[in-house]
C-alpha cells in the first residue's frame, strides 16, 4: 500500500521555513487518534509538511479516554497504518517512559507521538508567529517550550498581556467561569495552526521542540519507506 503524497510547487515567500503544498487531490490512507480538535488540526498540518495524507481521526474524547481505546487502535495498526498523538503532561518525567507504559508492544505500522509536556509545546515552539498572533514581543514568548510544566496555562497567560483586546476575551478566561482557557480558545488556536500563509510553521518549530523535531523525522521515515520504489516481488 502505498500512501504518500507528491510535493506541490513551494512557495516564493522569502521566510527560510518553506511549507510542503498539499496536492489537491489527496486520497487518504493514514488513520490517526488524538486527544482533542485541536490536537487533530496540528496533526494534519505536520501530516501535510511532511507530504503525508491523513484520513479519519478517532479520539477527541479527551487523553482517558484515548489510552482506553489505544489498544484497539494498535490491534487495527497490524492491518493499517495509524499515528496516535498524545500530550505527555506530568504523567512521567520523560516521553519513553509513557510510551512504554501506554503501548508496551506498538504494532509495525503503529506510530505513536508523545507531545512534551503538551501540544501546546509545540505551537510556541514557533515563537515569532505566536508573539505576532498575541501582539507581544518575541522575546516574551519561553525559548525552551519542551521544559514549560503547563504549556496551555503558559499561552494563555501570555494572552493575558496581549495588546490586543479580542486575544485576550478569546484566549483567556473570564473570571469566576471556573474554565482554564477562554471560551474561544480552541476555535482561535485551529484558526492559528490552518493558516498556511501567517499561522503557525511546523517548519520553524522544529528548531525549538525536540519532540516535534523527533515527530517530523518519524513521519518522514514512514514517508520515505512507503513511497520507496517497488521492488519486484514486493506485495501491492
Amino acid at each position: 500500500m502505498r500512501f504518500c503524497l507528491r510535493p506541490g510547487r513551494p512557495s516564493h515567500s522569502s521566510s527560510p521555513f518553506l511549507e510542503i503544498d498539499e496536492p489537491s487531490s489527496v486520497h487518504p490512507l493514514i488513520t490517526g487518534a488524538v486527544e482533542g480538535d485541536l490536537d487533530e488540526a496540528v496533526l494534519r498540518r505536520i501530516m501535510a509538511h511532511v507530504g503525508l495524507a491523513l484520513g479519519a481521526v478517532h479520539g477527541r474524547k479527551g487523553k482517558p479516554a484515548l489510552l482506553r481505546s489505544i489498544a484497539g487502535y494498535n490491534h487495527a495498526a497490524k492491518y493499517s497504518p495509524w499515528v496516535v498523538l498524545v500530550d505527555l503532561d506530568r504523567d512521567c518525567d520523560c516521553a519513553p517512559t509513557c510510551a512504554g507504559r501506554w503501548l508496551a508492544e506498538p504494532a509495525p505500522q503503529m506510530l505513536l507521538r508523545i507531545a512534551v509536556r503538551a501540544i501546546e509545546s509545540w505551537l510556541l515552539a514557533d515563537h515569532e508567529r505566536v508573539a505576532e498572533l498575541l501582539g507581544l514581543s518575541v522575546k516574551a514568548i519561553p525559548s525552551d517550550p519542551d521544559q514549560i510544566e503547563n504549556p496551555k496555562q503558559r499561552l494563555v497567560d501570555l494572552a493575558r498581556r496581549s495588546r490586543r483586546r479580542v486575544i485576550r476575551e478569546e484566549l483567556v478566561p473570564r473570571v469566576a467561569s471556573g474554565r482554564a482557557v477562554g471560551p474561544f480558545y480552541t476555535a482561535r488556536m485551529i484558526e492559528f495552526v490552518e493558516d498556511t500563509r501567517a499561522g503557525w510553521r511546523p517548519a520553524a518549530a522544529v528548531h525549538r521542540s525536540d519532540s516535534l523535531a523527533r515527530c517530523v523525522r518519524r513521519l518522514r521515515s514512514l514517508r520515505d519507506q512507503s513511497c520507496r520504489p517497488r521492488k519486484e516481488g514486493d506485495e501491492p
